[in-house]
């Protein structure tokens, strides 16, 4: 994980310096024409931007290496204290998603597997491809114009009702806002369990001791609970903690489509504004958790499958 986060970052942190933003230009926003070359030089010398790149980076992860990751140009607060806030509201927003994707895709893919060769698997294998080649994005407005626009029975956007105060926001008001997002990330993140949990039943209902049983009667939900069921949730477990790097990158273009006040929404702000720390910030944060995602995917099939425990003790 050390190496992944200095590769990550250093990369990142080359990428920004490359990129056509000006952070000075995005730091003064609409007054630019009335800030004099003096004072963009002050603005540099402040955030360090004056400095070569090499040496900006290193001071950079010399201060994370204290724990301190900086102060953010756009919101003139810790990025620490920002990521905290703001991944409060992404965290119920992936959470929700990534329990009913991972609930829909499995019962889909069971389906699908114990009606292999029907109309009915044939539409749910189309509906997977369907979504698997959908942006995120593009589901995100098609829900948005349905649901919001059309139907009118959920909020267009944002996390909480426009102009209310924060002690006055309900936790129904709340909820009412995060639907949207959180099923439009369900939908997406559908297809990868529903097609894996498909063929890992179909190559279980084809092996011989699913052959044996159903010589002697079984059939059926019968058959699948005693059979099936054991043998492919812990596939589909660890693939839906694997799949937290398309769940996290999925929920920055959600929140985008939703205006969501979450960390995506803020990493999008910081990355065309040209804020640096903030985004380094958020780039470390969630290359921690994706990697812990894969790690507890790992963990669940060494405790899970003991041939995995038997194989390493040979």
């Amino acid at each position: 994980m050390a190496s992944l986060l200095v590769a990550i970052s250093f990369i990142s942190f080359i990428l920004m310096k490359n990129s056509p933003i000006d952070p000075v230009q995005a730091y003064i926003g609409a007054d630019m024409l009335n800030v004099g070359p003096e004072q963009r030089q002050q603005i540099a010398q402040y955030w360090g931007l004056d400095e070569p790149v090499l040496v900006q980076f290193r001071n950079w992860a010399a201060a994370v290496l204290q724990g301190d990751l900086g102060t953010s140009m756009i919101y003139r607060r810790p990025v620490s204290e920002v990521i905290g806030e703001r991944f409060a509201s992404s965290l119920a927003l992936m959470l929700v998603a990534w329990t009913l994707s991972g609930l829909m895709g499995f019962v889909l893919g069971v389906v699908a597997a114990m009606k292999s060769g029907t109309w009915i698997d044939r539409a749910i294998q189309w509906y997977c491809y369907t979504l698997a080649s959908t942006p995120t994005f593009w589901m995100g407005l098609l829900v948005l114009i349905i649901f919001a626009v059309w139907l009118g029975w959920f909020p267009i956007g944002l996390g909480v009702p426009a102009g209310v105060l924060a002690e006055d926001v309900r936790f129904l008001d709340r909820v009412k806002h995060l639907v949207l997002p959180a099923l439009t990330l369900s939908i997406v993140g559908v297809a990868s369990v529903a097609l894996h949990t498909r063929q890992k039943l179909i190559e279980v209902l084809a092996s011989d001791y699913v052959l044996f049983a159903r010589a002697r009667g079984e059939k059926g939900f019968a058959l699948f609970w005693r059979h099936g069921l054991r043998n492919i949730a812990l596939p589909a477990v660890t693939l839906q903690f694997a799949a937290f790097s398309e769940l996290f990158g999925g929920a920055i273009l959600a929140e985008q489509v939703f205006s969501y006040p979450g960390l995506g929404k803020a990493t999008i702000d910081a990355g065309l504004r040209g804020d640096v720390p903030l985004l380094l910030g958020i780039v470390l944060f969630s290359t921690v958790f994706v990697f812990v995602g894969n790690v507890i995917a790992d963990l669940i099939y060494y405790i899970v499958d003991p041939r995995t425990r038997e194989s390493r003790l040979l």
